[in-house]
């Protein structure tokens, strides 16, 4: 997931907010990563181009519902306290042989 590190009006995320949601994930996945590597994003969205710095929250999980669905709701959640139009979140299956 990419969480800002700015609100849409140019405010800053209080830094403990960003370290909430890590310990967040933790608690309940048991562990979790997060790259302080500032990313650059650029979207458009109505005809206005947004220019976002963002941070990578990361972790593992099991592909279960319950994993999946725990997730939309921490999206959902960090959404509207970020005050986000939209937050970037995206899974990838991976098979260990």
């Amino acid at each position: 997931m990419l969480l800002p590190l700015q609100f849409n009006d140019g405010r800053d995320v209080p830094p403990e907010w960003l370290a909430e949601a890590v310990l967040e994930m933790v608690d309940h996945f048991g562990a979790a990563s997060y790259e302080t590597q500032k990313l650059e994003g650029h979207w458009r969205q109505g005809g206005v181009i947004y220019r976002d710095n963002l941070v990578r929250l990361m972790v593992d999980v099991p592909d279960m519902s319950q994993s999946r669905e725990w997730m939309k709701e921490f999206k959902a959640r960090w959404k509207t306290r970020l005050e986000q139009l939209e937050l970037w979140m995206i899974s990838y299956p991976i098979e260990v042989e």
